[in-house]
């Protein structure tokens, strides 16, 4: 996309995003290149029926991107938790799922399936039942998503969603109980390094044109039409990195979260190994990696384009394209509907710089 103007940024910053992103990430390692045993490891530490809860419901709500912007300063986890309990047990999924507030999406398809959404779990939480017809509207909903939730994943969501002050509770208890048991210590280790990216960040923003920084800080994915906005509110995250978060308000604004976490750390605490240098050496161990990269590195292509390329099915190719991805070995952009896919000269680069200063550090 092509902007003949310069969007408006305004810049936020809060743990509070923090706290729901970092529990998003540990129930979807795997989409975010994090050791699952670590997931698990962590989440076994909150109690068992808060943690079902979560496992429950957690990976279908996703983040509240546009609640937790909605909070005052500092936007830090205590005041995010405190702000969840002053909402009515009740409406705590009406109001973290913005289910209470109008869509404005500028795609019809996409404004009518929002509308059907919001009309079917409002509908289960007033009259305290789902339909067999509901769990399919669900399916069909989430079959883009990674990973995809299964039929009993939906059954159980919608359990829940039918009793609506018993989920709320069970919420916030759970929230707390994961802020006890983890959050509390790791808000103190990442708040510095959400700062710096947000310092980082503004400075390029004063030297490279829009398009520029989007690339720069989405570490390769090139601006197309889903990313069209007036105003975008940019924000630094750790545990996303190099990954982005985005949520588009309204059609004029849009809220990007994009990864702050330096290639040099990593984000299992205690962890000395960088996780961005491991990714990205896994990612060129693979010999059909390596072969894509070549390819990528000559030309624009897409996923089955390089299918048909090395004879190979296109979720193979999707899988590690995923992979190259998380490594930040690859440009991506939109054309039409379909992704295209470049190397990404920086990310192989800095790969190089980070091994030779891994290996230059001294203990």
């Amino acid at each position: 996309m092509s902007q003949t103007t310069s969007p408006e940024i305004q810049w936020d910053l809060g743990t509070a995003y923090e706290l729901f992103i970092s529990l998003h990430v540990l129930h979807e390692p795997d989409s975010f290149g994090i050791r699952p045993s670590y997931a698990a490891g962590v989440r076994s530490r909150i109690p068992a029926v808060e943690r079902k809860l979560l496992e429950d419901v957690y990976t279908i709500t996703g983040v509240p991107l546009k609640w937790i912007h909605s909070l005052p300063a500092p936007k830090d986890a205590i005041s995010a938790l405190w702000a969840l309990k002053q909402i009515p047990p009740a409406e705590r999924l009406i109001k973290l799922g913005g289910l209470d507030e109008p869509n404005q999406s500028d795609k019809p398809e996409e404004q009518e399936n929002h509308d059907r959404f919001k009309e079917t779990l409002l509908r289960i939480t007033s009259e305290g039942k789902w339909k067999p017809e509901d769990v399919e509207f669900f399916l069909k909903t989430f079959n883009k998503k990674h990973p995809e939730p299964k039929k009993e994943n939906i059954e159980r969501f919608l359990d829940w969603c039918s009793r609506p002050a018993e989920l709320g509770e069970g919420f916030l208890s759970a929230m707390q109980a994961y802020y006890q048991a983890f959050f509390e210590e790791e808000e103190k280790r990442i708040k510095p390094i959400l700062m710096a990216g947000l310092e980082k960040a503004q400075s390029l923003a004063s030297t490279l044109s829009f398009e520029e920084l989007f690339v720069e800080l989405s570490q390769g994915i090139e601006m197309g039409d889903e990313f069209r906005a007036k105003k975008f509110i940019i924000a630094p995250a750790f545990w996303t990195t190099p990954l982005i978060f985005f949520h588009k308000f309204d059609k004029d604004t849009l809220l990007l979260m994009f990864g702050a976490r330096p290639a040099d750390m990593s984000a299992i605490p205690g962890e000395t190994l960088p996780d961005g240098l491991i990714r990205s050496l896994k990612a060129l161990a693979d010999p059909t990696r390596l072969k894509i990269l070549f390819y990528l590195s000559r030309e624009r292509l897409s996923s089955s384009e390089i299918a048909k390329r090395l004879h190979l099915r296109a979720p193979t190719v999707t899988h590690h394209l995923t992979e190259l991805r998380l490594a930040s070995l690859v440009n991506m952009t939109m054309e039409g509907q379909e992704k295209k896919y470049t190397a990404r000269d920086e990310g192989i680069q800095a790969m190089f710089a980070n091994l030779q200063g891994f290996l230059k550090k001294s203990e």
